[in-house]
């Protein structure tokens, strides 16, 4: 649905690691950087990005949710995040609230933002 997502955030270096360790386990990586004031560009397959630089502008809070392919990339992302420095804001389990199959885990990154990787896909036969 969306080409690009671009924010500002208050501390560049800390952001920077954040999203790119807490978003390698669904398969984002840094695919661009410029200056800090242009920031870094993120991507997975496809071509959506993500891009973040470095702001003195307070931006309001976001919510951003990422596509997880299986429920262990949602658990790996929380593992990743919570590692990176984010905050618990909800551990990996069902929300049967939303769906009976949406299975999320919410992080608050650096800035205060409400991250979380969902998957949308039953569990894994074993």
């Amino acid at each position: 649905m969306f080409d690009h997502i671009k924010f500002g955030v208050s501390d560049y270096a800390a952001s920077k690691a954040f999203f790119v360790n807490a978003l390698a386990p669904l398969g984002v990586v840094a695919i661009s950087e410029g200056l800090p004031s242009y920031g870094i560009e993120l991507c997975a397959k496809g071509d959506v990005s993500l891009c973040l630089f470095q702001t003195h502008e307070k931006p309001a809070h976001l919510h951003l949710a990422f596509t997880a392919a299986n429920r262990s990339e949602v658990d790996a992302f929380y593992r990743a995040a919570l590692a990176s420095g984010a905050k618990d804001n909800g551990p990996p389990g069902l929300r049967p609230q939303y769906s009976g199959k949406y299975y999320a885990a919410f992080v608050i990154g650096p800035d205060g933002h409400n991250i979380e990787a969902v998957c949308h896909e039953p569990e894994a036969k074993p």
